[in-house]
This record gives C-alpha cells, sequence and structure tokens, in this order.
C-alpha cells in the first residue's frame, strides 16, 4: 500500500514539474543587410504564452563550425536554464541564440563582425535585435539585455559590448576568441571565408580595442559587467588572461575565471551555470 501511495505521489508530480519548464522555439527573420534568411533559437520561460509581461533578454553566441542549434542540442541550454530559473539563481529571461554561421568555415561566412560580403553586425544590431525583442517581449533596455558566448561567440559578445557599450548590462566570455595572428604573405588563392573570419577577428581585436580606448571609452567600458571565463588547458586562455591584465592597467572591473578544462561542450554546459546567474545579477532597472 505504502509503494503505491509513493508512486501515485511522484506521478501527481510529475505534471507540475513539467509545467515549470521553459521551452525553444525555432524562428527566423528575413534580413535585407545580409540577403538571407538568418534563423534562430530562442528559450522562453515557463509561463511566457500565457503573460504580457517584459523580460530581459540574453543573446547567447555560438562558436566557429557552430550554428544556432548548438547551445540546445550540445550545451543543454534549456535544462540549465529551467534549472536555474526555478532555483532562483537566474531571472526569468528570454534567451536568443542566433546563427552566424555554418560548419563549412571555408567556403560560407562566419562570424559576427563586418566583412566584405557579410555585414553581421549590421544584421545584429539594425535588424536582429529590435525584431526580436518586440516579437517575444523583451524589455529593450541596457538595464535588461545581456550577451555572451563561447570561443568565436566569446569574442564577437566581447567586441559587441566594447563597441556597444549603451546595449548591454553585461558580458559573458567563455574560451573568447579575441584576437588572431594573420600571415601577411597569402597568397589570393587561399583566401577563402575562413581567411575572411580570421581577418575580421584581428581587425576587430578586443585586446587592441582596450589599449586604445581613450577616456571617454574606458568610462562606458566601465558601465558594463565583464567576465571572462576560460580553461586551463584551452589553446585560447593566454587571450582571456591578456585582456584581464588590459582592463585592469585602465581601471575597467571584470571577472576572470580559470576552471580545470579545454576547449569543449563540457566546459562550455558548465560555464553556462555561472553565466545565467552573472546576467541575471547584472540586469537592473533603468
Amino acid at each position: 500500500m505504502r509503494k503505491i501511495i509513493t508512486a501515485l505521489s511522484v506521478l501527481l508530480l510529475l505534471p507540475a514539474l513539467t509545467a515549470r519548464a521553459g521551452k525553444i522555439v525555432t524562428d527566423s527573420i528575413s534580413s535585407g543587410i545580409l540577403g538571407a534568411e538568418i534563423k534562430y533559437n530562442v528559450y522562453l520561460p515557463d509561463g511566457f504564452d500565457q503573460s504580457v509581461k517584459q523580460y530581459p533578454v540574453v543573446y547567447l553566441l555560438h562558436g566557429l563550425y557552430g550554428t544556432y542549434q548548438d547551445w540546445e542540442q550540445k550545451g543543454t541550454m534549456k535544462e540549465v536554464a529551467d534549472e536555474l530559473i526555478r532555483s532562483g539563481e537566474a531571472s526569468e529571461m528570454v534567451i536568443v541564440m542566433p546563427n552566424a554561421g555554418d560548419p563549412d568555415i571555408h567556403n560560407v561566412y562566419n562570424g559576427y563582425f563586418n566583412m566584405p560580403g557579410w555585414n553581421y553586425e549590421d544584421f545584429f544590431f539594425k535588424e536582429l535585435i529590435p525584431a526580436v525583442e518586440k516579437k517575444y517581449r523583451g524589455v529593450g533596455d541596457k538595464g535588461h539585455r545581456a550577451v555572451m558566448g563561447l570561443s568565436m561567440g566569446g569574442g564577437g559578445s566581447t567586441v559587441y559590448a566594447q563597441r556597444h557599450p549603451e546595449m548591454f548590462s553585461s558580458c559573458y566570455a567563455m574560451s573568447a576568441w579575441l584576437d588572431q595572428d594573420i600571415p601577411e604573405d597569402v597568397e589570393e588563392s587561399k583566401k577563402d571565408k575562413f581567411y575572411y573570419t580570421c581577418k575580421a577577428v584581428r581587425e576587430h581585436s578586443a585586446l587592441d580595442y582596450v589599449d586604445k580606448a581613450d577616456d571617454a571609452t574606458l568610462e562606458a567600458l566601465r558601465s558594463v559587467k565583464w567576465f571572462f571565463d576560460c580553461g586551463d588547458d584551452d589553446y585560447l586562455v593566454r587571450l582571456s588572461f591578456n585582456i584581464h591584465m588590459k582592463m585592469m592597467a585602465k581601471r575597467v572591473k571584470d571577472e576572470l575565471r580559470v576552471r580545470d578544462g579545454i576547449h569543449n561542450w563540457e566546459y562550455w554546459h558548465t560555464a553556462l551555470r555561472t553565466a545565467l546567474p552573472f546576467a541575471s545579477r547584472s540586469f537592473f532597472e533603468s
């Protein structure tokens, strides 16, 4: 009899647990700037469809070789977000995961920056953000908007927050690709799409940006909460160390976290458990 009651109790609890989960919706935007239909996934918290309220928005960016599906399929972000929101560690939020590339990096444009034939930064700020925040009821101000990402997306997040500090309350960069050495004598025949992705990373160096920042720029950077998170055996870890030292020298406060790990999804999955609460703590009333 006791076993029957216990089993019945579990069955009665299941609907309640399921009801408290968010959902992921796949959507797209027709971009005049890129001349393409750009897909994105968006995480909507529990109760979104029954609510009329507005939500903070987090832009969660994928890495090189990746797509808008990576955070859901490889990073299990829905489960992480559900758990953190249920526990109160993260705010109820809308999380947008836009597409910015393709696994075929040599023949398809990849990246978050403007480059010949791929003005993605213009698309992101002029088309994506206004459309998404209108459709999914984003609050629509700096105090309720954050950007984060891994590798190429970590670099993109950092540069976006550097160049548009009035747009974001925080930036969380995981294993961030912040700069890139480019050989000067590359043959024209070898300048494929990946070459231009690397060139764009060099031209948008997050490290150079701090070095060249004037007093007004530095003051604007101080209005953003910064967090760099990279594994101790990650081949990009020196870049996170470098930007931390440069920002510290310029009195721009940031957090640097170096944990045991490499450049892989195990690391980024666990990083997300710190990233979403960090973004939540950084939201503020404007």
